[in-house]
C-alpha cells in the first residue's frame, strides 16, 4: 500500500480535500472485485473520512479510487 500511496498524485484541494486516500484505495479495489459500477465517484469520496496522516498526506482520494476499482477489477479475474 505504501508504494501505490507514493505513486499517487498530489491533490490539495476541491471536493477531496482532507479526504483518506488509503480509505479511497480500499473502496475502490473492493467495488472492482465485486464488479460494482460507481457513477459518481465524488460522492464516493465524499463518504469518506478525513485522515492526511503518513504515505497518504495530499494524496488524491479520486486517482486512489480508481487505481483500487482497477486492481480489484484484475484480481476478480484470477
Amino acid at each position: 500500500m505504501q508504494k501505490i500511496m507514493q505513486e499517487l498524485p498530489d491533490d490539495q484541494g476541491g471536493i477531496g480535500r482532507h479526504k483518506c486516500a488509503a480509505c479511497a484505495y480500499e473502496q475502490g479495489y473492493q467495488d472492482g472485485r465485486n464488479r460494482i459500477m460507481t457513477i459518481d465517484i465524488a460522492q464516493v469520496v465524499g463518504s469518506l473520512s478525513e485522515s492526511q496522516a503518513q504515505n497518504q498526506r495530499h494524496k488524491s482520494p479520486h486517482v486512489a479510487y480508481m487505481r483500487g476499482y482497477y486492481d480489484g477489477i484484475l484480481k476478480s479475474f484470477s
